[in-house]
């Protein structure tokens, strides 16, 4: 990376950084309040919040990089954005079901991706208070610290939240472990391997471009493979947003098994 792309991501990523703290602050307003929510076609929340929010990162974004695409999981997609080599994907509430619940761990996720690739990240929890963030060769960051796991106290197995089928058929292997905290947002959970809350975090089959965007970058920059168990290291900004199943960790000794379970439950699309 040449000095001058590294001091363009730096602008960017302040650019994010304030653009999500500001919409923290509005999604903050709507939290544990009576809001209007809606289902979508894939039967998953969305309010008024998480419009208002989108409504507002487009806003201040794209005006601030008018020739940078948008993808937002709020937006209505618009496929020029592959002919950008640079793009928005925002998240503008992570963890909406949680979120509209009162759980605290939802986050507003905004990601700058260039050519596939994620150069800037920002994943903010307003009611943790916690900002994380990350620049391509540049670090990962929490609130302004170099991210360093914690250390780990006693000989317990890694510590991994999963869906049931997945803990099922690793214990059936014979793999032992913790089944760790319910973390309501993808990307926050994600980041929890790069701090030392957990050791190992999976989801399933379907999750976006705007769930995992920011994330991989974060743990890219903590020396931390996420990777999606039918292709490897996902790619961005592609026409099919979708992924399969994908998992972060910390080190690999469970990853051949990890994998394998993860392409039993969930499958692979057919053109992997």
């Amino acid at each position: 990376m040449s000095q001058e792309s590294a001091l363009e991501f730096e602008d960017d990523l302040e650019l994010i950084r304030s653009a999500a703290v500001s919409a923290g602050i509005i999604a903050t307003g709507f939290f544990r309040q009576d809001v209007k929510t809606w289902t979508k076609e894939n039967a998953s929340p969305v309010s008024e919040a998480d419009l208002a929010v989108d409504r507002y990162l487009k806003a201040t974004l794209c005006a601030e990089r008018p020739d940078y695409g948008w993808l937002s999981e709020e937006t209505a997609d618009d496929l020029d954005r592959m002919n950008k080599d640079r793009i928005f994907v925002v998240d503008p509430i992570d963890g909406t079901r949680g979120y509209l619940q009162g759980d605290d761990s939802w986050t507003v996720c905004i990601t700058v991706v260039e050519k596939g690739k994620p150069v800037a990240g920002v994943v903010y929890a307003p009611i943790r208070d916690e900002l994380y963030e990350a620049i391509a060769n540049g670090g990962a960051y929490l609130n302004g610290e170099p991210i360093r796991r914690r250390a780990r106290l006693g000989n317990a197995g890694p510590i991994m939240p999963a869906p049931g089928a997945v803990h099922r058929e690793l214990e059936a292997r014979g793999i032992s472990f913790v089944r760790g905290p319910a973390i309501r947002s993808l990307a926050l959970r994600l980041v929890q391997v790069a701090t030392g809350v957990l050791d190992i975090a999976v989801s399933r089959r379907g999750a976006q471009d705007w769930d995992i965007a920011s994330a991989s970058l974060i743990l890219q920059e903590c020396g931390i493979s996420l990777e999606d168990v039918c292709c490897g290291p996902p790619t961005f900004n592609k026409e099919e947003i979708r992924h399969g199943a994908i998992a972060a960790m910390l080190e690999d000794s469970l990853k051949d098994d990890i994998h394998e379970v993860l392409r039993n439950i969930y499958g692979c699309p057919i053109d992997n």
